[in-house]
């Protein structure tokens, strides 16, 4: 497929239609290959913008980062006098999507801007004005340009608490912010014409949407409903043809696997652990036959040592709780119970149980260090961390199993509530 012409014949950029009363007004950023520090960016960028005309005025969704201000504006201007803008609406207000707002306030300060609820603070900080007209909606509300509409879905935590997506039900597009977005920049601009990009959508995915997974289906509640002929993220290719394809990608991303696999009450508990010696080994292999007295606990023992860190990573996302052996090593816990861990900030842990055991030479201060990440990552660590000096003894790994039959318990509320003796904290 040929390039869109992006630009006039006088090398001025200019929008392009998408729809009978939809233009692009965004811009490219194909050298970008870093974005928020995070996330890769092999096709670099689109900061996508739009414009929509109705009868009685225009409404202008998002903006660009600001070193792309002037295209933004060159494009705005070839399809409309600044005068006609009646609507901004700001689906996300990251700086991607805002930096040409300041701008745009000042050349339509006619018009009425339009965020979320909780954007709110965000966007006086962004302004730094005391005065700001705007008005904060919610699913529900909507706004008219005469023969076209917009209507708000509250959509939070995709990725950032103030993000909605806007609606047009005439055109039948949904401006969806960055769901369904993803960094890789064509000038080919729709997804029928632009390359692969498939790797993409789901790494944006994996990276971005993935930790808010239960607000994902959420929103999806109120996306799939709708009558769709486009979807037009923030970032990336338009979609316009099959757009229900990628609504329900986002559902199979989104829907735990292994739900089908258990039966109404069950529960799953991971244990990993990495071993020097064998003495963490042993003290794993105890609890895990502590855990499995409980029924309705299905519970799975993994040596670290044996396996890639990625494909833990989808086991616990799905699982209730996880159990960790580490050894200490020059004070510390050892390196792949770290890579782990480090892992884990892209799924949602909050809430999972969480518990931590280990053999130490000298001073044991891995366990408690485990403990403490756990704990950042809002998981719920309701049993002291287990130690046991070198190798255990018969009585400690007793003990190991009454760890692991606790956890199981705790897993299933049947745990006894107990006292704490304040002589036990550290």
């Amino acid at each position: 497929m040929k390039p869109l012409q992006l630009e006039d014949e006088h090398g001025r950029p200019q929008a392009i239609r998408i729809s009978e009363r939809v233009h692009w007004i965004g811009a490219l950023d194909p050298n970008l290959r870093t974005f928020d520090i995070i996330l890769k960016t092999a096709n670099g960028t689109s900061y996508n913008a739009y414009i929509l005309r109705g009868s009685d005025g225009v409404a202008i969704i998002d903006t660009v980062k600001e070193g792309f201000a002037a295209d933004f504006f060159a494009r705005l201007e070839s399809v409309a006098d600044y005068a006609e803008i009646k609507v901004i609406v700001l689906n996300h207000l990251e700086p991607d999507h805002t930096g040409a707002l300041p701008e745009l306030i000042k050349r339509a300060p006619q018009a009425q801007l339009f965020i979320s609820q909780k954007a709110q603070s965000m966007l006086k900080g962004l302004l730094k004005k005391e005065e700001l007209s705007f008005r904060p909606v919610l699913t529900g509300d909507s706004v008219s340009l005469g023969d076209r509409t917009l209507q708000f879905l509250h959509t939070p935590y995709l990725h950032w608490p103030d993000t909605q997506c806007t609606y047009s039900p005439e055109e039948a597009v949904l401006f969806s912010g960055d769901v369904f977005g993803c960094h890789f920049c064509d000038n080919r601009l729709f997804n029928d014409q632009v390359g692969d990009f498939r790797f993409s959508f789901e790494y944006y995915y994996a990276h971005i949407m993935r930790p808010f997974k239960e607000y994902v289906l959420r929103a999806l509640e109120l996306i799939e409903p709708l009558a769709l002929q486009l979807i037009a993220p923030s970032h990336g290719p338009v979609l316009r043809d099959r757009p229900q394809h990628y609504i329900q990608r986002y559902r199979q991303l989104s829907t735990p696997a292994l739900h089908s696999e258990l039966s109404l009450n069950q529960k799953t508990l991971l244990i990993f652990y990495i071993s020097s010696y064998g003495n963490t080994k042993r003290m794993a292999e105890a609890i895990y036959q502590g855990a499995i007295q409980i029924e309705d606990v299905r519970v799975s023992l993994y040596d670290l040592e044996g396996g890639e860190v990625s494909p833990f990573v989808d086991l616990i996302e799905e699982a209730d709780g996880m159990i960790l052996g580490t050894p200490t090593i020059n004070g510390d816990a050892v390196k792949p119970i770290w890579d782990l861990l480090s892992s884990l900030t892209v799924v949602n842990l909050k809430n999972k149980l969480g518990g931590v055991f280990g053999s130490y030479g000298w001073t044991g201060e891995g366990v408690r260090l485990v403990e403490d990440r756990l704990r950042g990552l809002k998981l719920r660590v309701p049993i002291p961390g287990l130690r046991v000096k070198l190798i255990p003894t018969d009585d400690e790994i007793v003990e190991c199993q009454a760890f692991g039959l606790e956890l199981a318990q705790e897993l299933m509320g049947l745990r006894a509530a107990r006292s704490v003796d304040m002589a036990d904290l550290p």
